[in-house]
């Protein structure tokens, strides 16, 4: 039977969105481009180089310049390498939001007024995001325990926003919302990121010292992501909760959400949260999804972070030439986005999908295969890059959306943000371990197909239909 044709047989065509409704998906989207700008400018780009700078002053204060710092620093006791520090970071900011943000899921369903929710998150992290403005000299600390907190506030606030999706979208229109939101979220990110840039760039002509210059880019992103969430919070309007559907009966062992609702809110997060888990295995198919994303997506992610290393070692492509092709996959994801938005609505977002894995093995096989020193090749390769990069992220949004269980929308997706956060190293590590076995990083970035086959394989196996049909909701035309 195809996929398209499964029954239930889904509604007629909507009349299409109320004016007020369109007023709130614009309200929605703009938190796509208030977060992006903190993720490019801050977290992919400029903080942790300028984190390491200022860890190895405080390691080696009288080190000339280009020379290398063979001191460490105590980390509540543990000596770490300044080059470490910002990875290091990295990765208990992400163990933290591993943990807590199935807390958070649980909690936001609980929550009538989950835009001010979404706010408060974001208050807390563009907060520290612009108070890294203040990490100057060797106050290596203060970055450290800013970027942890600022990113988990986006883990935490993005945990909401996506569970939003289900209140402004039904089942067809999802993969076109979802794809608007993610493509203004790159052209956010492309504008900050090329203005900070231009400034980094151009700082001796303003009498700014490379510190001040970032410092300032800091300063823009965090006041960047802060104010535009001012948008969803006064745009979006509540909605009362939803009531979660019992758990398909095959796998039913007992009514633990009755006990976990009658505690209140926050009493009764804990309770909610357990049952979650309890739980989880009565919707397989909305598992296999989500671990089919976890293979693919960390494939991505790694090309993405092995992208300018790749450049840098293999190709011998300059600095320059390197952040021309950052900003280039930025703006060509926010087509990409658009595109992928049209094709899923028109194939289902599950071909779609498969079709961008396809697509994701002929980018690493065509980097592998790139010969050194050719710029335009590396730009052809971070165009085909930006194409599918925002494609796929958006559709599986939209995809596992139609998966989760009604009444739990906040709780799954904090299921989907915490394993994708929990797992993300293990591309990294694969990449690392091949480079160490190979001496060369283009084997390293062929080891990474198999991220996407797996993932492809995992997601063939997706019975679309019954899961949307497990997780009580209705049928999109096309899936």
């Amino acid at each position: 039977m195809s996929r398209d044709a499964a029954g239930p047989s889904p509604a007629g065509p909507p009349a299409g969105p109320s004016a007020a409704l369109r007023r709130e998906r614009r309200a929605w989207y703009v938190y796509d481009w208030a977060n992006s700008a903190y993720v490019t400018t801050t977290g992919t780009v400029l903080f942790a180089p300028y984190l390491t700078a200022v860890a190895t002053a405080a390691a080696c204060p009288d080190l000339p310049a280009g020379a290398g710092c063979d001191q460490t620093l105590s980390v509540l006791g543990v000596p770490v390498a300044p080059g470490s520090l910002a990875l290091y970071t990295t990765t208990v900011s992400t163990a933290l939001s591993a943990l807590l943000l199935p807390l958070v899921g649980a909690l936001c369903d609980r929550v009538v007024r989950k835009r001010l929710l979404l706010g408060a998150f974001a208050l807390v992290g563009a907060t520290a995001a612009a108070s890294m403005v203040a990490v100057t000299g060797t106050d290596w600390q203060l970055g450290v325990v800013l970027q942890v907190v600022a990113g988990a506030s986006l883990g935490a606030s993005l945990v909401v926003y996506n569970a939003l999706l289900l209140d402004l979208a039904g089942p067809d229109e999802r993969d076109a919302v979802s794809s608007r939101g993610w493509a203004l979220g790159y052209l956010g990110g492309f504008l900050l990121l090329a203005a900070n840039l231009a400034l980094v760039s151009g700082r001796d002509a303003l009498g700014l010292t490379e510190s001040e210059a970032v410092r300032i880019s800091l300063l823009t992103a965090g006041l960047w992501w802060g104010g535009f969430s001012l948008v969803p919070v006064l745009g979006l309007r509540d909605r009362p909760l939803r009531t979660a559907p019992s758990t398909p009966r095959r796998h039913r062992t007992g009514d633990g959400g009755a006990l976990a609702r009658s505690r209140g809110a926050l009493g009764g997060t804990v309770g909610e949260l357990a049952e979650t888990f309890r739980h989880a295995r009565g919707y397989p198919m909305t598992l296999l999804m989500l671990v089919a994303y976890l293979f693919y997506n960390d494939g991505i992610q790694t090309v993405i972070y092995a992208a300018s290393l790749f450049g840098t070692v293999e190709l011998g492509l300059p600095q320059t030439q390197l952040i021309t092709a950052i900003l280039l996959v930025q703006a060509v994801a926010f087509v990409g986005a658009l595109v992928f938005g049209g094709l899923a609505t028109r194939f289902g977002a599950w071909r779609t999908i498969l079709w961008s894995l396809v697509a994701w093995t002929g980018v690493v096989a065509a980097g592998f295969l790139l010969p050194p020193g050719r710029f335009g090749l590396f730009l052809a390769l971070a165009t085909a890059i930006g194409l599918v990069l925002g494609g796929t992220q958006a559709i599986s949004r939209s995809l596992f959306s139609q998966l989760v269980p009604l009444g739990r929308e906040a709780q799954y997706f904090a299921l989907y943000q915490a394993a994708e956060r929990g797992t993300s190293w293990f591309g990294t590590l694969v990449f690392g371990l091949v480079f160490q076995l190979t001496g060369s990083y283009r084997p390293a970035i062929a080891s990474l197909v198999a991220f996407f086959v797996v993932g492809g394989v995992l997601l063939l196996r997706v019975d679309v239909r019954r899961g949307i049909a497990d997780a009580g909701r209705d049928q999109p035309r096309r899936v």
